[in-house]
């Protein structure tokens, strides 16, 4: 394994898009610039609106929660009731609706305090963390074989030395092609039982995994599964490995093939749910236009 220098910073360019992206995210409506005209004699200047992701394709990495989607076997469901839904007196239309759901159904984050007692809540991790560079590690061809398959530290060094740059301050995502098999409960949970908790078997990540992962200096780690941990081990070593490193997860992301394995950034912003230990969450791939 070759030892490279942290991850170079990103080009101006892509500073600028981020930069507006944040801007967006905090409800501005985009990014202004003030050009000025280069000629000495002329004092005019021009506003300008910048596109912030003019230069991006966004991939939806997100399933749509219903009463249809997958939780954790000894969990509960979303819940979805229409409360008022259509026209009134008046003949104007209206529509409001009543949901519940647990914490981790779906699209979800995991905060660190979900394995770790002193870990962060929610609300707490920073918000800087939920926009990063995207690194894909592809274990899809080895789980496509093997259902219990894992990230191991060796795949991370792969990507490294094909890419050239560390991961420093970035998002892992695992893709594993398991989301071909949502929503189907015994495809997703490889278990024909798949409420026994104890016949599942999907890939994950391994603790030496989770380990390299924070040594590289990821930020967070997410999967196309339902769970870092592959389904065989109960034990959650790398949700907890994860958690005292404050690292957060994705879990049951979906559309990971559409990602390059490096270059996109992602935006992951869960349901801010103060002292939660998680929260569904949109998750959304930046990919440079060719």
């Amino acid at each position: 394994m070759r030892h490279l220098a942290p991850t170079r910073l990103p080009q101006r360019c892509a500073l600028v898009v981020l930069s507006c992206v944040l801007f967006v995210m905090v409800g501005l409506p985009g990014c202004r610039f003030t050009l000025r005209n280069g000629d000495s004699t002329s004092s005019a200047s021009e506003e300008v609106w910048v596109d912030p992701f003019a230069n991006y394709e966004l991939v939806d990495l997100t399933y749509a929660l219903s009463e249809d989607s997958l939780y954790w076997p000894n969990g509960s469901p979303f819940e979805y009731e229409k409360q008022l839904w259509g026209a009134g007196e008046d003949g104007k239309w209206y529509a409001m609706g009543y949901f519940a759901t647990p914490e981790h159904l779906g699209t979800h984050l995991d905060a660190p305090i979900h394995f770790a007692e002193s870990g962060w809540t929610n609300a707490e991790i920073p918000l800087g963390r939920f926009l990063a560079p995207a690194v894909v590690v592809d274990i899809s061809a080895r789980s496509a074989i093997d259902a219990d398959t894992t990230l191991q530290p060796e795949d991370i060094d792969d990507w490294i030395e094909d890419h050239g740059d560390r991961p420093a301050g970035a998002i892992i995502l695992v893709r594993t092609g398991w989301s071909a098999k949502w929503p189907d409960w015994s495809g997703y949970y490889g278990s024909d039982d798949p409420f026994d908790t104890t016949t599942m078997h999907f890939p994950g990540v391994s603790s030496a995994g989770a380990e390299r992962a924070i040594e590289v200096g990821a930020v967070g780690v997410g999967v196309d599964t339902a769970s870092i941990d592959p389904g065989n081990n109960l034990a959650f070593t790398a949700h907890r490995v994860l958690a005292e490193a404050q690292l957060f997860n994705l879990e049951n992301l979906t559309n990971l093939d559409q990602l390059p394995e490096a270059g996109a950034y992602l935006i992951a912003l869960p349901a801010k749910i103060e002292g939660g230990s998680g929260a569904p969450a949109r998750v959304v791939g930046l990919v440079p236009r060719k």
